[in-house]
C-alpha cells in the first residue's frame, strides 16, 4: 500500500502484482524405436572436438542509482515498481531518488514485511532528506513514495528498494522539482515554494491543492495534531481545531476584528491512511 498524504485528504492506492510462472513440457511427438537385433555404433568425440558450454543462469538487473532523477507521472508514482529510465537532474524532472536500501534475504518483496520496511525507512529518510520540522513537512506538498523490484527480478535475487521524493500539484498531478528538494524545508525559499496552498476555501467546490509557488487563494497556516490510535470520531476532531485555527488566522489577518478562517479535520478514511492531524487555513 502506498500513501500520498495531502493536507486535507489522503490518496491511497494499492497495487497488486500477481504473476504465475508455469513450466511446460511438450508431448505427442514420436521417435523411431531401435531394432534390438541391429548393431549399434557409438561415436566417441576426439580430443579436438569442441565442447558445448553451459548457459549461465540469468542475473537480476543492478539496483537503481542512489541519486537519480525521473520524469514520473502521478499514476507511476502509485505503482509498486519503477521501470523508468533516469533523466539528467539538470533537466525537468518530477522525482528524485534519495535512498536505496536492501530487504533481508528472507523477505518477499511483494509481502507485508517488505511494505512495512519501505514505509518505515523511506519516511524516516525522507524527513532527514527534505529537512524542516514535522509541522513544516505537513504544511508542504513534498511527499515520498517507494518502489521494489518486479516479481521476476526478485526471483532472480534482486533485494533492493528505492525511496523517491516527489511534490504534488493538485489532487492527481505531480509538480516539477524546480527548487532543489534536499534540505528544501530548512529554508524560507523551499518552504514557500513547496508550501501547501489551495485555489479556494477548503470544503467548497473550487477547492484544489496547489503549491504556494503557483497561483492560489488560500494558505495552510498550521496543523492540529492528535495522538495516533483509534479514530476519535468526527465531533472530537472537528471541535479540537476551532480555537487554534481561529487564533492562527487572526494572527495573520490585516484586520484582527474581521477575518476568515477554515479548518479541515481528518476523516476516518484519512486517519486510517496515516493523516492524524487537521489543517488550519486562511485567505492568502
Amino acid at each position: 500500500m502506498k500513501h500520498l498524504l495531502t493536507g486535507t485528504a489522503a490518496t491511497v492506492a494499492t497495487a497488486t502484482l500477481a504473476l504465475t510462472l508455469a513450466a511446460c513440457s511438450r508431448s505427442g511427438g514420436s521417435a523411431p524405436v531401435a531394432d534390438p537385433s541391429a548393431s549399434t555404433q557409438v561415436a566417441t568425440p576426439s580430443a579436438s572436438s569442441p565442447s558445448t558450454a553451459a548457459t549461465p543462469p540469468p542475473k537480476p538487473d543492478p539496483p537503481p542509482p542512489g541519486h537519480a532523477c525521473y520524469r514520473l507521472g502521478y499514476d507511476a508514482a502509485l505503482a509498486p515498481t519503477n521501470g523508468l529510465t533516469p533523466v539528467p537532474c539538470g533537466t525537468p524532472h518530477s522525482a528524485v531518488t534519495f535512498f536505496v536500501g536492501r530487504f533481508a534475504a528472507s523477505t518477499p518483496v511483494d509481502g507485508p514485511r517488505a511494505h512495512r520496511t519501505q514505509s518505515t525507512v523511506c519516511q524516516r529518510r525522507f524527513a532527514s532528506f527534505v529537512g524542516g520540522t514535522l509541522e513544516s513537512r505537513r504544511l508542504s506538498l513534498l511527499r515520498t513514495v517507494w518502489f521494489a523490484p518486479t516479481v521476476e527480478q526478485a526471483a532472480l535475487g534482486a533485494r533492493w528498494f528505492q525511496c523517491v521524493a516527489i511534490a504534488l500539484r493538485g489532487d492527481q498531478h505531480l509538480a516539477l522539482l524546480e527548487v532543489p528538494v534536499s534540505g528544501a524545508l530548512d529554508g524560507d525559499v523551499g518552504r514557500q515554494h513547496y508550501g501547501l496552498c489551495a485555489t479556494a476555501e477548503p470544503g467548497t467546490a473550487g477547492f484544489e491543492q496547489r503549491l504556494c509557488s503557483d497561483r492560489h487563494a488560500w494558505r495552510a497556516l498550521r496543523t492540529v495534531g492528535f495522538r495516533p490510535g483509534r479514530y476519535p470520531g468526527v465531533d472530537a476532531v472537528k471541535a479540537a481545531g476551532q480555537t487554534p485555527c481561529r487564533d492562527a488566522a487572526g494572527a495573520v489577518a490585516a484586520d484582527p476584528l474581521s477575518y476568515q478562517w477554515s479548518y479541515a479535520w481528518p476523516t476516518a478514511q484519512q486517519w486510517r491512511a496515516g493523516q492524524t492531524y487537521g489543517v488550519c487555513w486562511a485567505p492568502a
